[in-house]
C-alpha cells in the first residue's frame, strides 16, 4: 500500500521543504528530496502492532538462545562429538555454542533493522552545513532533534519492544561471563598433590625398574617416576609434569640443610625435576658443585643446600620428596612434597 492509496486526512503532515531553482547564475541548484512515500505501518496501527510484535518475538529468541547457550556449556560434555551433514562429525559442544550465540546475536540485530525499518521514523531531513562551534540555537536544536527522536521510536509507548530488548541485551554479555570459565580449568587441590604418596617406589625412567640405593652412585643424576605410572596412561603427561623426581647422591657430610639430611637415604636425595620459574624439566647436574641447572633460562639450585636458588628468575627452591627404604630394599616415597611443585604457585599453597 502505498501513499496514494490512503485518504488525505489519514497521512502525517509533511514538512515544508525549500527548493532551489535553477538558472544561469546558479546551474547547480539542489533539486530537493524526493516526495515521501509514507509507509503502511505510518498509516495503520494494527500493521504496526504486527511489527512491534515480530520485534519483540526477535528479541524474545535472543534471549532464549542465549539461555541455552549457557545450558549447553554446562550440560553437554566436552568429548562428545555429533554428526552433522555434509560437515561431518563437529564436537558438540562447539557446535552447541556456535548455533546458540549465533542466534541470539543475530535477532537482536535483526530486531533492531526491523524496528528501524518499519516503526522508526523514516523521513529525510536535510540541514544546512553550520560553523564548528556550536551556537546556543544549534545545542538547542540538537537537543530538540533528539527529543523528537526518542518520541519517533515510540520507545516509551511500545512497552513491549523496550522490555523484550532490554532483556535481550542484558542476556547476551552473559555469554562472555560464562566463557571466562574457558580461561583454565578449576585446579582446586589439583596443584597441591602429585602421585606421590607413602610406600610408592621410585622407578627408573630409562629401565622403568624400582630403584636401590646401590642403584645411584655418589655424583650421578638419575630421574624417576611413581610406580605405576607408565607412558601409554592417557594422563601420563599431566602426571609427569607434577611428579617427575631427580635423584642425586651426595656424601652426608656435604649436605647442608639439616632437613635435607633428615629426608635423605644415605645421601641420597629426590628433589622435583620441575624448575620452579615456567616449568621447564632441569636436566643438568655439576657433580663437584652439587648445583643442578635449567637449561631454559639458567635458574641455578643448590642441592648440597636444600635446593635453593644461587642464580637465575626461579622464585624458590625445588620441593624435596621424603624417601626411605622399605623392606625389601627398594626406595619408597615416606608422603608427597611438603609445597606445590612448578612455577608461579600463589603464595606457595
Amino acid at each position: 500500500m502505498s501513499s496514494q492509496d490512503i485518504p488525505e486526512e489519514n497521512l502525517p503532515a509533511e514538512q515544508d521543504r525549500a527548493v532551489a531553482v535553477a538558472d544561469e547564475k546558479n546551474p547547480f541548484a539542489d533539486p530537493g528530496l524526493p516526495p515521501h512515500e509514507h509507509r503502511i505501518q505510518d498509516i495503520d496501527e494494527r500493521a504496526a502492532k504486527r511489527s512491534e510484535r515480530t520485534v519483540a518475538l526477535l528479541f524474545t529468541v535472543s534471549m532464549l538462545a542465549t539461555v541455552g547457550f549457557i545450558a549447553a556449556y554446562v550440560t553437554i560434555p566436552v568429548d562428545k562429538s555429533i554428526f552433522v551433514f555434509p560437515i561431518g562429525h563437529l564436537s558438540a559442544l562447539n557446535f552447541a555454542l556456535g548455533l546458540t550465540l549465533g542466534i541470539a546475536l543475530f535477532c537482536i540485530g535483526a530486531g533492531a533493522v526491523h524496528w528501524a525499518r518499519t516503526l522508526m521514523s523514516d523521513v529525510e531531513i536535510a540541514d544546512e552545513r553550520h560553523p564548528i562551534e556550536a551556537s546556543p540555537e544549534v545545542r538547542a536544536k540538537v537537543h530538540a532533534d533528539f527529543k523528537q527522536g526518542a518520541k519517533e521510536s515510540a520507545l516509551g509507548r511500545r512497552k513491549l519492544i523496550r522490555n523484550t530488548m532490554l532483556g535481550a541485551l542484558t542476556l547476551v554479555p552473559l555469554s562472555g561471563v560464562v566463557l571466562l570459565r574457558d580461561l583454565g580449568p578449576l585446579p582446586e587441590t589439583k596443584l597441591r598433590h602429585t602421585l606421590w604418596k607413602k610406600g610408592k617406589l621410585l622407578v627408573n625412567m630409562n629401565t622403568n625398574e624400582p630403584l636401590r640405593p646401590s642403584d645411584v652412585a655418589v655424583g650421578s643424576l638419575t630421574f624417576a617416576k611413581p610406580e605405576g605410572l607408565e607412558e601409554h596412561d592417557h594422563d601420563f603427561q599431566n602426571e609427569i609434569a607434577k611428579a617427575a623426581l631427580m635423584i642425586v647422591r651426595l656424601q652426608p657430610g656435604d649436605i647442608k640443610d639439616k632437613r635435607e639430611l633428615e629426608w635423605s637415604h644415605e645421601g641420597i636425595v629426590a628433589y622435583s625435576k620441575i624448575c620452579t620459574h615456567v616449568g621447564c624439566p632441569i636436566s643438568l647436574y655439576e657433580q663437584q658443585t652439587h648445583h643442578v641447572l635449567c637449561p631454559c633460562h639458567q635458574s641455578t639450585f643448590d642441592l648440597s643446600d636444600g635446593a635453593r636458588v644461587i642464580f637465575g628468575p626461579a622464585g624458590h627452591a625445588l620441593p624435596q620428596l621424603r624417601i626411605g627404604v622399605n623392606d625389601e630394599g627398594y626406595l619408597e616415597a615416606l608422603g608427597d612434597f611438603a609445597e606445590p611443585v612448578g612455577p608461579a604457585f600463589w603464595e606457595r599453597g
